[in-house]
């Protein structure tokens, strides 16, 4: 088969199943990535993965990865990095993390798939989080500004650890890397400091009075609106460059040019320009190419221990709702807003297939481990909304939103 016509079957699937789930008031992806394996030789075997396919996937996950950041804000970062946030997101990373960790040892795994299993369950996807959030009516409650920020530290550690991961030599001994994980983590620093120092410099111009939107506003004039897009990808591509020149992965230096961006750089008109257009190419079209792609390469025949994917749908699942019941009591939530959280917290769309993806790629997990990530991140997406519901029954969840709608009220004059 063509090119175009796998790809134009590809889209036409996963954007039906999608919105199938999206209409169920699941995430897309879901329906997106089953698309995929439905095409794919794990079921009927119409599309195969082609170097071509790869390619269109690659650009897909740069997309993707920009939408990402593009949902965040740097001050909001900085700003879960501090108080009750933090706690809350350091349990529900480390937890998880030394949860996989203990899976992998047990199944006796190498060190390389004992850090990507444990790095893939510790993920909680902002965009899915904000998503089923925003379904629920929770975004504006305690719930969800806890998980967001959750979502977001635990996003940022991802894309840290991935940074060192993917430095490491193929043979490590201890030694080999303590020297590679220094190195990288003074390289991951240095990326880091040029985005603070960026951000400082352009608060410190607002400060003395220069309008920072003047910039896109005069280029949009001289080269027409529809160069916006054009202009945040060249400015994204800068920052993956010179992350691949430090030796990481292209997509984690757009991630951290992707966060730099924020509203305020942008007139209210202009960003929401941008969103349409970015929502436009990535939503519509290359964020379903990818999902379906990661589902064409999923192989039930790959899976060959179905007790090791017992063991990390369980463990996934099990040690995500632990890290939020705990932080919510911390957090002086009862014992239900609690289990919410930790329910809350399981969706791991979009994040985790990437590093997923990432890591099959460079040859670091095979088909049975990347397969068994597939599964575990459509399953812990799909069951989050329910995990909620049963933490939260229908008018217990009412009453609790009402509650902080009320309290986000203005008073009466």
């Amino acid at each position: 088969m063509s090119l175009l016509s796998s790809l134009l079957i590809l889209i036409i699937v996963a954007r039906l199943l999608g919105q199938v789930f999206a209409r169920l008031n699941q995430p897309a992806v879901i329906g997106e990535m089953l698309g995929g394996i439905l095409l794919g030789p794990a079921v009927l075997d119409v599309v195969q993965p082609t170097p071509s396919l790869t390619g269109i996937s690659e650009l897909a996950v740069f997309l993707v990865i920009l939408a990402a950041g593009l949902e965040m804000r740097f001050e909001e970062v900085l700003g879960a990095m501090k108080g009750a946030g933090l706690r809350v997101a350091l349990l529900s990373f480390f937890i998880p993390f030394f949860a996989g960790v203990a899976v992998a040892l047990w199944f006796e795994l190498d060190a390389m798939r004992t850090v990507f299993l444990g790095l893939c369950i510790s993920i909680t996807a902002l965009p899915v989080a904000a998503k089923i959030l925003d379904n629920l009516g929770l975004l504006n409650t305690p719930i969800g500004r806890y998980a967001i920020s959750t979502a977001i530290i635990n996003d940022v550690a991802a894309m840290l650890v991935l940074g060192v991961v993917l430095v490491l030599p193929p043979q490590p001994s201890f030694a080999a890397v303590g020297v590679s994980t220094g190195t990288a983590l003074a390289k991951l620093l240095a990326l880091a400091a040029l985005v603070i120092m960026l951000n400082r410099g352009l608060a410190m111009l607002e400060k003395r009075g220069y309008t920072v939107q003047v910039i896109p506003e005069r280029l949009v004039r001289w080269l027409g609106p529809e160069a916006l897009f054009g202009i945040v990808l060249l400015f994204v591509l800068a920052f993956g460059s010179v992350s691949e020149v430090l030796g990481f992965h292209f997509v984690i230096g757009a991630f951290f040019g992707a966060l730099l961006l924020d509203k305020r750089h942008f007139l209210a008109s202009r960003y929401n320009e941008l969103k349409l257009t970015l929502d436009s190419v990535t939503g519509g079209f290359l964020a379903p190419v990818f999902f379906a792609y990661l589902g064409l390469k999923f192989d039930f025949d790959a899976i060959q221990d179905w007790g090791f994917v017992a063991a990390v749908l369980l463990v996934s699942i099990f040690s995500k709702i632990l890290a939020g019941w705990w932080g919510g009591r911390l957090l002086k939530m009862d014992r239900r807003e609690s289990l919410a959280l930790g329910g809350m917290l399981n969706g791991r769309g979009v994040m985790e297939l990437v590093v997923a993806s990432i890591a099959y790629e460079r040859g670091f997990i095979g088909p049975h481990m990347f397969s068994t990530l597939v599964l575990m991140g459509v399953v812990t997406t799909l069951i989050t909304p329910w995990l909620v519901g049963k933490a939260l029954p229908k008018a217990r969840l009412e009453a609790y939103r009402d509650k902080w709608d009320e309290a986000r009220r203005p008073p009466a004059a």
